[in-house]
């Protein structure tokens, strides 16, 4: 029996696959290697520029290209540069909570608009906190000797929210004393000196939230699903961060 899976293309694989999402036909039980020979066969430029890496956003676990099956129903798989097969079957419901009362809060959004650090820092003030610590990613004008004109970044969005909400639940197992984390990231073109992401955090002391935001940045760069491109006069590269898992994994 045999099943529909749908492939999802990002960033440079975007690029040489030449489409952004296609449908595959797989068995009903699929192993994760013989769903990656099946886009190599489709694709075979694929092979350059994937790394053999991959990892579950369902299972919420690290699943290497083996023989392991894989129940491949609804699924569906996303490429990245130097990701390999990513796997999703659930998607990010957004939870909300009573504004009213000043229980801890977590405010996340990938947006294309300019991004406004007194938004996100007035997002997580609270009478009981005497410490706001922000971080703000901004583009910079140079990269290695070239100009640079701008950044672009793009993401898998619902992966990327589900992901940065585990970031914030680790941050409160962390540090219990947090009361409210803002993670606000641009999409789209970012010009010089203005912000690709900005983090805000609160908590009643400064040292807390000064620790939390370092690693809220350290492990978005790490684990999250979003592609920068940068731009220079004559060319262009994606650019990986040196903290991602998939950019280290089999080197």
């Amino acid at each position: 029996m045999s099943c529909q899976v749908s492939v999802l293309y990002f960033a440079r694989s975007a690029e040489l696959a030449g489409l952004r999402c296609e449908t595959l036909r797989v068995p009903r039980q699929v192993t994760s290697l013989q769903l990656w020979e099946e886009i190599v066969r489709v694709h075979p430029r694929s092979t350059c520029f994937l790394e053999i890496s991959s990892w579950s956003c369902s299972l919420e676990t690290r699943l290497p290209l083996s023989h392991q099956l894989v129940e491949a129903e609804s699924a569906r798989v996303l490429l990245g540069p130097d990701m390999g097969l990513q796997f999703s079957s659930s998607t990010l419901t957004v939870f909300s909570m009573d504004e009213s009362e000043d229980v801890p809060k977590d405010f996340i959004k990938l947006k294309s608009e300019k991004l406004s650090v007194d938004e996100v820092s007035e997002l997580v003030v609270s009478p009981y906190c005497g410490a706001v610590s922000v971080f703000i990613g901004t583009t910079r004008n140079n990269f290695e000797g070239k100009k640079v004109i701008h950044l672009e970044y793009e993401a898998y969005t619902s992966m990327a929210e589900s992901e940065i909400k585990k970031i914030c639940r680790d941050v409160r197992q962390k540090w219990p004393t947090i009361k409210h984390i803002a993670v606000h990231h641009r999409l789209g073109v970012v010009p010089i000196t203005e912000a690709s992401v900005i983090i805000a955090v609160s908590s009643p002391h400064r040292a807390e939230s000064l620790e939390a935001v370092t690693y809220c940045i350290n492990t978005l760069k790490a684990s999250v699903p979003i592609w920068k491109k940068e731009i220079y006069e004559d060319e262009y590269s994606w650019k990986e961060n040196k903290e991602c898992f998939w950019a280290n994994s089999e080197k």
